[in-house]
């Protein structure tokens, strides 16, 4: 992480975050500085390891590094969500319209699926409901992702059970839609009017109009070239599994906290 982004970071909790505010105890003496916090909490992002980890290093305890990651995330959903964890906006949308017609696929607003998030310490009475194939509970995320990585629909919480299928189900991804507040869209293909967005998706996912699968077996030119296009698109949210994997590898490791909400 450069310098000016992490400052920038680490300079809003510190002024409008009270847990990270640095304050005197009962001697006079300065506690533990926003760096100090803010520090102890991007490095068990970024490196998926324990909370005594860094207890020589920056001065930390095991559980004050856990509650500072506790506050930290919760601080920059607070402070940053409404400017990063966001739908698109009309401005957006037509952005990702413009893309997807470059690319040959007009209408497509992003590609969706789910990755499984293992869950070391599940507890005993939820195995069964978390656990299916690997023999090892997992939490489900589902996310719609654009062609820059932009992950803008999120929808993390299902247990490992379930496939895509039954998380769309439980997903709000289309509440927008079925409120009558989506956004409207117009484009034309082989002549016909539509006035939907899809999203590109693998074979598992029901077949309709909103999503768009490629052709198990393809036969003919025509039907190979739109295979092989799809498939090369939608891995843009294969993509940003793997880099947000390789970012912060406490999603790439076995989730080691006990409470599925600060999960």
């Amino acid at each position: 992480m450069n310098n000016p982004l992490f400052l920038r970071i680490v300079d809003r909790p510190s002024n409008e975050v009270p847990y990270f505010e640095q304050r005197k105890n009962a001697h006079g003496r300065l506690g533990l500085s926003v760096l100090q916090k803010c520090t102890s909490a991007i490095r068990i992002l970024a490196c998926g390891q324990s909370g005594d980890t860094y207890d020589e290093y920056l001065r930390l305890g095991e559980s004050t590094a856990l509650l500072c990651l506790e506050n930290f995330t919760n601080g920059i959903i607070q402070l940053f969500g409404d400017e990063y964890l966001r739908r698109p906006t009309p401005k957006d949308l037509q952005r990702l319209l413009d893309v997807g017609e470059v690319r040959g696929f007009p209408g497509m607003i992003g590609s969706i699926n789910c990755m499984h998030w293992e869950w070391k310490n599940c507890p005993t009475a939820w195995r069964g409901q978390y656990t299916r194939g690997s023999r090892k509970p997992t939490i489900v995320l589902e996310a719609v992702t654009s062609h820059d990585l932009w992950i803008w629909h999120a929808f993390f919480g299902a247990p490992g059970t379930l496939n895509d299928i039954n998380v769309l189900d439980r997903s709000p991804v289309f509440d927008d839609i079925l409120q009558g507040r989506a956004p409207k869209v117009k484009f034309k293909v082989n002549g016909h009017n539509y006035r939907m967005a899809y999203y590109l998706t693998d074979g598992i996912y029901p077949k309709w109009s909103t999503f768009i699968q490629s052709i198990p077996l393809p036969q003919g030119p025509k039907a190979e070239l739109f295979a092989e296009r799809q498939e090369s698109v939608r891995k843009d949210v294969e993509r940003a599994f793997g880099v947000l994997q390789s970012r912060f590898a406490i999603v790439k490791i076995p989730a080691k906290l006990w409470d599925k909400e600060k999960i």
